[in-house]
């Protein structure tokens, strides 16, 4: 475990057992909310995710679909030097999780992630393809769920805002060794593509802003 994954760990806990102290012996009402990402919007791409929140249960489905990595400064490393685009024309997966109060879950989370490879500046398309493969994360997801209208008497106080911190490392891949071997045509050499990770400059972590509506049942 690496010391970034340990502090970014400590953290985590120190959110969990803090809001265990505040508002936990509250009621908690039984919610459905249905988000879109707001970060995937920026990716050119769509994310659509479902929650079920029953007492102290949490779960969810998500579904993401095109979205593309900029070789910009969050996506600097081999795939830039290699002149790599690279686009997910699929993420997708559950979690499961905890309640500790209504605005706070932790949710453990199994995912899969399709990525396709092309030269930057090339059209995605399938003749241009240089190779693709899925990968499979496993991590934890940490998330608000803030209802900024909920004293509201209307149907503004169903709005809800869902601030949200994840760590999916990935586990592994359709890849022997987690590599790709491909000829470069920009240094006419044999190279090795790494699967990625997820998140944000090939790291598992990530964060993002999820917006939707919420209803009691």
């Amino acid at each position: 475990m690496t010391q970034r994954t340990s502090i970014m760990l400590t953290i985590c806990l120190m959110v969990f057992s803090m809001s265990t102290t505040f508002g936990q012996q509250k009621e908690l009402t039984n919610r459905a909310n249905l988000v879109f990402g707001l970060g995937q919007i920026t990716m050119q791409g769509f994310n659509v995710e479902g929650n079920i929140f029953y007492k102290r249960i949490a779960f969810d489905y998500s579904h993401g679909v095109s979205l593309n990595l900029a070789n910009d400064g969050l996506e600097n490393g081999a795939d830039r030097d290699q002149g790599l685009s690279v686009h997910i024309p699929w993420t997708t997966g559950f979690g499961v999780g905890y309640r500790f109060n209504e605005w706070l879950n932790l949710r453990v989370e199994p995912k899969w992630h399709k990525f396709e490879l092309f030269y930057d500046g090339q059209a995605q398309i399938p003749a241009n393809l240089i190779g693709d493969y899925t990968t499979f994360t496993l991590g934890l997801g940490l998330y608000g769920n803030l209802r900024p209208f909920k004293n509201q008497d209307n149907l503004l106080q169903g709005i809800m805002i869902v601030p949200n911190v994840r760590w999916w490392p990935r586990v592994s891949s359709s890849l022997e060794n987690n590599q790709l071997t491909y000829i470069n045509r920009n240094t006419d050499q044999s190279t090795i593509h790494e699967a990625r990770q997820i998140g944000m400059g090939n790291t598992p972590f990530f964060a993002n802003i999820s917006i939707g509506y919420s209803v009691t049942f």
